[in-house]
């Protein structure tokens, strides 16, 4: 399976939809938690990454992915997440002189990632022995 007209069309519409559900879920996240911290951000990222564990364990990787991993994984998953939104906050913390804020903003986000994309792995049946994720 190349990156046909269909394949892209497919990333496309998952991105488009992966970003209206990031959007729609940061700002209900910031309007109930507030925007000392990026709640938002890390919200999308720790969910993405879930569904991302439990995709692969789910659906494995072929060489050439099927429709439904370029769909929610390339797709959806990939304009739900974001590592630019987490980045941008993260400096903006440090500049407004709120290190140990973006300290805690990088290594919960890296932390919580790495859990829950390995519990959403378990969770789907797979086994992390002799598995690569």
């Amino acid at each position: 399976m190349g990156y046909g007209l269909t394949n892209v069309l497919l990333v496309a519409l998952g991105g488009a939809l992966g970003g209206m559900g990031r959007f729609a879920v940061s700002n209900l996240l910031a309007r109930y938690l507030g925007k000392a911290f990026p709640w938002g951000t890390l919200a999308v990222n720790a969910s993405g990454a879930f569904l991302a564990g439990w995709l692969l364990g789910s659906l494995g990787i072929a060489n050439a992915p099927s429709p439904v991993w370029l769909f929610t994984v390339a797709g959806l998953l990939g304009g739900y997440t974001t590592v630019s939104s987490f980045s941008l906050q993260t400096i903006e913390l440090w500049q407004g002189g709120q290190q140990l804020r973006a300290s805690v903003n990088v290594a919960v986000t890296l932390l919580l990632g790495l859990a829950m994309v390995t519990f959403g792995w378990l969770l789907s049946g797979a086994s992390l022995s002799g598995a690569s994720l």
